[in-house]
């Protein structure tokens, strides 16, 4: 539910949740991505160029969250 990275450092997003779809996003002043709908079995590396503290959200499952601290 949290980590914590250096910046410029990559988070892979797997979706390895069976036959679900998850679509993960961040929006915020510094930096935003939007990965659209993840199929089962697809990835998604995203770099943070910005330090700072973000939650990832999934746009189908809005319980999910992740937070990401940046240094």
């Amino acid at each position: 539910d949290r980590i914590t990275i250096n910046r410029g450092q990559t988070l892979r997003f797997i979706n390895d949740d069976g036959e679900l779809l998850h679509h993960a996003y961040l929006k915020s002043p510094d930096f935003q991505f939007d990965s659209g709908d993840q199929k089962p079995g697809s990835t998604l590396e995203v770099a943070f160029p910005v330090a700072g503290q973000f939650t990832v959200l999934c746009a189908i499952h809005p319980k999910m969250k992740l937070l990401v601290s940046v240094k």
